[in-house]
């Protein structure tokens, strides 16, 4: 009977969460902070998502509290403003100096996923000088994905967060499914196509390599990790090494399930597992020696009433930590679920009266203008297009509402409204492209007018609204020449 109980103990006790894991879950739970999100199916689109989170977190899922660092930085290059790409390098610069690889272990939600996926009983691949050699293969995808193709399209003027767009599987899952999977983005299905067939391919391909392979994702494919791993030797939080004491033993390799050399190497993500497998005491956490006592750094003896000093100072630091990490998530809790209530959604469906909104307007040099209101404009038919310099449908399809506005400028008004997001960008691209053009060009501050036609994060989007403000049609998708004209036409018959 003893044995049993001491059976069902040790298994309860392997299911118990370890601190490292409490601390993931606590990291993805604030980078998601916007749960009301899931619900309703909108992404959070306030100022906190000019600011990026650490780890891999999607822009586009429906909780994210922030940006995601890689996105930032494809798109930081496609940006025709010089102090965007300074602003984003200098985020993932300080995240790095600050905790390198440490993010990977701790702060990463799609590196919970992986450790959480590994742990389905299963047998597993071991690592090897194969797989070792596949570990390099993230800095190929970093390299082409994420610096060159953007870089080669940002001058063709044609943004392609090409990582994002082709391989992220952070944004297929919290991104797409998360959205796709709240019945309110039905709308969205039309949407689907190879894209998404393709990514959701590689992410079903992904989440059984993690079940058989250690953080597969984050082993062979994650630019993400492969930038941060470039900190990790002075990074002022992780594992760090005190080669005088290193025997050389491997020890630390053995006990690892990464494709490290040694410990707090590239591929280190400072789980701290290692430590307690060192014979020599070689291996510790980045700043341990002030909450330490100097007989668990170096071996040298301890007097009792050091030990309690050290004891005391280990109770106030993870008292004081705790607060102060339960008072930003409630915090943020609180904001993103309660205070930063969203706009309401009038008028954004098919035979609903559009409400009047004024915009700040853009001219022909792509400078700040007059207002333009809906309300003045009864009498003829308003072409809403919602479109980002960093879109590249966006781009692809806005020839098409400049050639309407030429054409039906008796009878139609074309409003080409540019998000806050890199709105600064908008200026110069108009200026460049569409200095003659008879569209109204606008900027949509806050994006509140987008949320009041009822966009959800997804760009572009097409509102059309008939000579007496009722909403003709909504469209979701990139538009061709012909399917736009086919859509005024029809609201001009209303």
């Amino acid at each position: 009977m003893k044995n049993t109980f001491s059976k069902i103990g040790r298994k309860l006790s392997s299911l118990m969460p370890t601190k490292r894991r409490l601390i993931q879950l606590y990291a993805a739970l604030l980078a998601n902070a916007n749960l009301k999100g899931f619900a309703t199916g909108q992404i959070y689109q306030g100022p906190l998502k000019n600011l990026c989170t650490p780890g891999l977190n999607c822009y586009s899922c429906p909780g994210a509290a922030g940006a995601c660092p890689l996105g930032a930085l494809q798109n930081a290059l496609a940006s025709s403003n010089a102090r965007v790409p300074y602003y984003v390098f200098g985020i993932i610069l300080l995240f790095g100096v600050l905790f390198g690889r440490w993010i990977c272990g701790f702060l990463c939600p799609f590196g919970l996923l992986q450790d959480l996926l590994h742990k389905i009983k299963t047998p597993k691949i071991k690592k090897s000088s194969v797989t070792r050699v596949l570990s390099y293969f993230k800095y190929v995808i970093l390299a082409l994905f994420t610096i060159i193709l953007p870089l080669i399209y940002a001058f063709r003027d044609f943004p392609l967060p090409a990582f994002c767009k082709y391989i992220c599987p952070a944004g297929t899952l919290g991104g797409a499914l998360g959205l796709l999977l709240t019945g309110a983005n039905n709308d969205l299905l039309p949407m689907l196509g190879p894209l998404f067939t393709w990514k959701f391919a590689l992410l079903i391909a992904i989440v059984v390599g993690c079940i058989f392979f250690y953080r597969f994702f984050c082993r062979v494919l994650c630019p993400l990790g492969a930038i941060y791993g470039l900190f990790n030797r002075i990074s002022l939080i992780g594992i760090k090494l005190d080669k005088p004491k290193c025997t050389d033993c491997g020890m630390c390799h053995a006990k690892c399930k990464m494709d490290i050399r040694h410990a707090g190497d590239a591929e280190c993500i400072s789980c701290g597992e290692c430590i307690s497998s060192c014979p020599t005491g070689a291996i510790r956490w980045s700043g341990s020696k002030f909450v330490l006592p100097p007989n668990e750094i170096d071996g040298a003896p301890a007097s009792e009433r050091v030990q309690k000093k050290y004891a005391k100072r280990r109770k106030v630091l993870k008292i004081t930590a705790c607060v102060l990490m339960m008072a930003v998530l409630l915090g943020a809790l609180v904001y993103f679920n309660w205070i930063d209530k969203p706009s309401a959604v009038p008028g954004n469906q098919p035979g609903a009266v559009c409400y009047s909104a004024e915009l700040v307007t853009l001219d022909e040099t792509g400078l700040l203008d007059a207002t333009f209101a809906l309300e003045q404009n009864r009498g003829k038919v308003t072409v809403i297009n919602f479109w980002g310099t960093w879109c590249g449908p966006c781009i692809e399809e806005l020839p098409h509402f400049d050639a309407v506005a030429s054409e039906y400028a008796d009878q139609v008004t074309v409003l080409a409204v540019h998000t806050e997001y890199l709105g600064d960008t908008a200026s110069a691209y108009i200026a460049q492209h569409y200095a003659d053009s008879d569209m109204i060009f606008a900027l949509d501050t806050g994006e509140a007018y987008y949320a009041e036609l009822g966009g959800k994060g997804t760009y572009p989007m097409t509102v059309i609204v008939d000579a007496e403000g009722i909403v003709a049609t909504k469209i979701t998708t990139p538009l061709t020449y012909d399917e736009l004209v086919r859509a005024v036409e029809s609201a001009l018959d209303h």
